[in-house]
């Protein structure tokens, strides 16, 4: 397939954890044979971001580790969509897209012949209703969605046609273990602080826990206030800054445990979406322990791929077994890796994305064309 992809940010993951799944995607769709080509904002939140704090240097590092993404990069109100949708099978749009651009490309959608999909990886559609329904989507042929409690959302609002359940996943060909011969500390997290949506949960799961058992910890992440670096510090936890997404299987494999703490709103109104970051730690064989979150969905095992405890009392007890119980460690991360391997790779989503454009109505050919280059050898 001829596939264009418009993205808030392939070239940036700076408070854009999406960036991992989206360049995995990518990445999967070249490597089956199909030709890809991803479009963002050439002053794109994230990215400005990303180069304000650390240069444009930093910006072009990612291509070290995705050779083969190369983002094309449009002004806002100058894009040509004609010359960039010509011979396109597949469009797809990132919910980070501003309103005008999709409702463009939507606009096209029958004169340039394409099949045209919406992508929400966000919690928007039950924290910012009044935007969401903004949106323009009359002409889109459905929406691929990361949980199937949004997708029941969508299906009363009725935005779409279709909706498809479509969790992140894991890009395993970069997050997998990594051997390390000695540990640099007992625990770390990744992760940034949640502008309010999650400040008092990091406090009682990890910054209280890791207080209270004096372990060797780091944090890294972005958007810190002076209260949340002010907590860390009286905790004896480390502050890393910002930590490129492709730098995380290196740095959890100096650690023996980390620790998911999700945001308020995808506990509260979106229960089954754990978010990126549990499919991170468990494909690189960290163990992981994770505050509540409903696991509606069945995507883990609680006490075999991962523990999951209530309280900060729980959250103190369960770090203690896991770094003091060697079995329980390696057990945790033998499982989690096997989850991860065997459920939810970017591999696993896009053999969900091939299903379900070619029941969209694009040709067997075109959608597995590795497939049916193998039925003629």
């Amino acid at each position: 397939m001829n596939i264009v992809l418009f993205y808030h940010s392939l070239a940036s993951d700076w408070n854009h954890g999406n960036a991992h799944f989206l360049r995995g995607v990518a990445n999967e769709l070249q490597e089956r044979g199909h030709a890809v080509r991803v479009y963002e904002e050439s002053s794109n939140w994230s990215l400005s971001n990303l180069i304000n704090d650390h240069g444009t240097e930093k910006a072009r590092e990612f291509r070290i580790h995705y050779p083969k993404l190369m983002p094309h990069f449009y002004k806002k109100g100058d894009i040509n969509l004609k010359a960039i949708l010509n011979g396109a099978d597949l469009v797809i749009v990132h919910e980070w897209n501003y309103h005008d651009l999709i409702t463009e490309i939507g606009a096209l959608k029958e004169e340039m012949g394409y099949k045209l999909l919406f992508h929400d990886t966000h919690h928007r559609a039950v924290s910012e209703i009044d935007s969401m329904s903004r949106y323009d989507f009359s002409n889109y042929d459905g929406a691929l969605v990361f949980g199937n409690v949004l997708k029941k959302i969508y299906d009363e609002k009725k935005w779409f046609p279709d909706t498809w359940t479509w969790h992140e996943a894991a890009d395993t060909t970069l997050f997998k273990p990594y051997p390390c011969a000695e540990k640099e500390g007992d625990l770390v997290w990744v992760g940034n602080w949640g502008d309010g949506e999650r400040t008092e949960e990091l406090m009682q799961f990890l910054i209280e826990p890791v207080k209270q058992l004096r372990l060797k910890a780091k944090v890294y992440g972005v958007r810190y206030p002076e209260e949340a670096l002010k907590a860390l510090q009286e905790a004896g936890i480390e502050y890393g800054g910002y930590l490129p997404n492709y730098k995380v299987p290196e740095v959890f494999s100096k650690y023996k445990v980390t620790v998911h703490v999700p945001r308020g709103p995808y506990v509260k109104t979106l229960p089954g979406i754990p978010t990126i970051r549990p499919f991170e730690a468990m494909a690189c064989g960290i163990p992981l322990i994770s505050a509540p979150w409903q696991d509606a969905e069945g995507l883990f095992t609680a006490d075999e791929d991962l523990l999951m405890v209530k309280d900060t009392d729980e959250m103190v007890g369960a770090l203690q077994a896991v770094l003091l119980d060697d079995g329980l460690a390696e057990k945790l991360k033998i499982s989690a890796h096997r989850c991860i391997t065997s459920r939810h790779t970017c591999a696993h989503r896009v053999n969900e994305l091939e299903d379900i454009v070619n029941e969209l109505g694009i040709a067997k050919a075109l959608v597995y064309p590795n497939k049916i280059e193998q039925e003629y050898e």
